[in-house]
């Protein structure tokens, strides 16, 4: 009787094991627009889905491949913004919207005229992708480009720097460089905001300053005009 119980039990057991082992396989290989995406979705082209969510502004978070809340809402918010039904799930039609408009230059409303053409390199976008991660993450994705297109707006003015590394290194300018933050890893949403901003799209209106209102120490950034806030952030000239 022990052995037939014993025998039993290793059996139940090898079952559980079994089971546990043939999990629904993640589809990796597709791309954005190949299928229907929706919440507990996973693969290559949710990745892709949020990256460019991120990028056209709508912030779909953390761009894990995972199809959770935060890209849900990202893809409502655009489809209610572009006249589609509003349902949170990428079927074809959403997803070519998206394709479209990220394959679209930035709209005239949305470039900065008098900033021209900055020339920069790949450690260019390293370092304004290390600053917005240092000084913005956690902020909302126009948020996090708004802090890259003040650096460029600063070069542009010809008051702080000529360069991207002039303008970030300038003592004392940014608080990430002084305490260190800007040595920490970017992520990926950071990248996206520092390659928007140098595509062109400014949501400062020019803006020279920034800061956060509820912890600001400096008097004198109180003194400049400003011209809107943008999460925790005002943007001033």
């Amino acid at each position: 009787m022990f052995f037939k119980k014993k025998i039993i039990s290793v059996l139940i057991i090898a079952i559980l094991s079994t089971t546990a082992v043939f999990v629904a396989p993640v589809e990796t290989e597709a791309y954005l627009g190949d299928r229907t995406l929706t919440w507990g979705t996973r693969g290559y082209d949710v990745m892709q889905l949020q990256k460019d969510l991120n990028y056209l502004g709508y912030s779909a978070g953390q761009v894990d491949g995972i199809y959770g809340w935060q890209t849900t809402q990202a893809v409502k918010n655009f489809q209610r913004n572009n006249g589609l039904k509003v349902d949170g799930i990428t079927g074809r039609q959403t997803a070519m919207a998206i394709i479209n408009q990220v394959s679209q230059p930035q709209s005239p409303a949305s470039i900065t005229p008098s900033r021209g053409i900055i020339p920069y390199s790949s450690q260019d976008i390293e370092h304004l992708a290390r600053l917005v991660h240092g000084e913005a993450r956690g902020e909302p994705f126009e948020g996090q480009v708004a802090v890259a297109a003040v650096v460029l707006n600063r070069i542009a003015s010809g008051k702080f720097g000529n360069s991207i590394n002039e303008v970030i290194f300038q003592p004392g300018a940014f608080t990430a460089v002084s305490d260190g933050q800007f040595y920490l890893i970017p992520n990926n949403t950071s990248y996206q905001a520092a390659q928007a901003a140098l595509r062109g799209w400014d949501p400062t209106d020019n803006a020279l300053y920034y800061w956060n209102p509820v912890t600001a120490t400096n008097k004198w950034v109180w003194s400049r005009p400003i011209i809107k806030q943008i999460g925790k952030h005002v943007f001033a000239r």
